[in-house]
């Protein structure tokens, strides 16, 4: 968060507590009304149970149910018990249905089904189905307000239709147009509607080459079509080509955020479980240890490997003791490399940047990054070894090591994500702690190689 909003919205949290204290109310919703609830939202988060409870009931029904919206489940089930049986039906009859199905995700079963009940019957039904869905999949993230069109429609028809319909529709700037089966057929325009002629069948009008995406695509998939095309929209439809729901642009918004959020903790060897909101202090401590434990793990059985590498060179060690010293700046150079080619690697791969022939051209690029890099550092390492050591053959060890290491860094930080992806593993797995590790052990075999192959020379 920007450290001056942060600041505003601090100010903004001591005087509303100060109005509360105060019992002004008025002052309150006058404060409220001209908030975004989504900063009311996070103004909620910060306030104590009390005065969250009083905020929300001094909002007027359509924007306490847009704030409620934005709120995490926990504090929204506590919420919502504040208000009486009919209040929570006026609510939540107000709320999306993508939105509540987020919400209701996340609560336990019986909780569910008891704020289900509050809806009405289609809306409990849209519900219920949409909790079918995996909640990675376009299902998932759809929402069953939407507006279609049948193509036999006059366009006169089709906008009274839209007049009856669009208020309760996430969005109506593309229109989804079907045949008497509901089948998709097409897409529609707002401005194309209402510029056309009244008699105009809606089939004249419409584009028949509709982009769409199947109830069990993965999200991801989602977000890079609808990222692709620049879409506000996008239809999702069933085995049999019938749209049953759509995926609108914030919440793909949202898809984006949370995908490059999963694969940042996991290239750091870390979950999204460490960062829940809800938990308590014990339980945080407790998901962040489970997160990042089995990579420390593998980390360790990889420094051991390194160590028995060395124990096997013991002799190179015996023979010019000097060669130990220049171990760090090899093993931080190779993991700086490899993780800045990995981290471009996967991320190219998250933004479907790397098909075909593309997965040489990256390689190459990669590789050749490394040669040019790894000559420049070879070159300072060599001459720092010559000054610290005045020993020429020592000198030219550090170098080429540090040169073949980098190469190897560069080379490995680069085809493991490809492997992975093509052996169906997530990218983003091939963490920092795992090239790391890697490459501290090639890294160490490639050096003391080198320096027990002119081992002769130093002695």
């Amino acid at each position: 968060m920007d450290k001056k909003y942060e600041g505003i919205l601090v100010r903004e949290v001591e005087e509303i507590e100060e109005l509360l204290r105060s019992y002004a109310y008025n002052d309150v919703l006058d404060r409220l009304e001209e908030m975004h609830p989504v900063d009311i939202a996070e103004l909620i988060f910060k306030l104590d149970e009390v005065d969250q409870g009083t905020v929300i009931q001094i909002l007027p029904w359509e924007k306490a149910s847009e704030v409620l919206e934005e709120v995490n489940p926990e504090t929204f089930n506590s919420l919502i018990k504040l208000f009486t049986l009919e209040q929570r039906r006026v609510v939540m009859d107000q709320m999306a249905d993508d939105d509540i199905v987020d919400i209701l995700s996340e609560l336990p079963e019986g909780r569910r089904e008891e704020l289900i009940s509050l809806l009405d019957a289609v809306s409990a039904r849209d519900i219920q189905e949409l909790l079918i869905y995996d909640e990675d999949s376009a299902g998932g993230i759809m929402t069953k307000d939407f507006v279609v069109l049948d193509k036999d429609m006059t366009t006169g028809e089709a906008i009274e239709v839209l007049r009856e319909t669009a208020p309760d529709a996430q969005t109506i700037y593309y229109v989804f147009v079907v045949d008497q089966t509901g089948v998709l057929v097409g897409v529609l325009s707002l401005r194309e509607l209402i510029v056309a002629k009244p008699n105009k069948r809606v089939e004249e009008i419409m584009d028949d080459k509709v982009l769409f995406v199947h109830v069990d695509d993965d999200q991801e998939a989602v977000a890079k079509m609808v990222s692709k095309y620049d879409l506000l929209a996008i239809p999702v439809v069933d085995s049999k080509g019938k749209i049953i729901g759509i995926i609108t642009v914030d919440d793909v918004i949202d898809v984006i955020e949370e995908e490059a959020t999963e694969d940042i903790l996991k290239f750091a060897g870390s979950s999204e479980s460490e960062y829940a909101d809800e938990d308590g202090i014990s339980e945080r401590i407790s998901n962040s240890v489970r997160a990042r434990l089995p990579w420390l793990i593998i980390t360790i059985f990889g420094g051991m490997f390194s160590a028995h590498i060395i124990k096997s060179f013991q002799y190179v060690l015996d023979a010019n003791t000097t060669i130990a010293l220049f171990m760090p700046v090899l093993a931080g150079m190779g993991g700086n490399v490899g993780t800045q080619s990995s981290t471009l690697t996967v991320r190219s791969i998250a933004m479907g940047q790397i098909q075909g022939r593309g997965v040489m051209k990256t390689i190459v690029h990669e590789v050749s990054v490394g040669m040019i890099v790894g000559v420049v550092s070879a070159v300072i390492a060599g001459l720092a070894a010559t000054l610290l050591n005045g020993d020429v053959i020592l000198a030219l060890i550090v170098g080429l090591a540090m040169w073949a290491n980098m190469v190897t860094a560069a080379t490995i930080g680069t085809i493991v994500p490809l492997v992975f992806r093509k052996f169906g593993i997530d990218p983003a797995v091939a963490s920092a702690p795992f090239i790391t590790t890697t490459i501290d052990i090639t890294g160490m075999t490639i050096y003391y190689t080198m320096a027990s192959l002119m081992i002769f020379r130093l002695l």
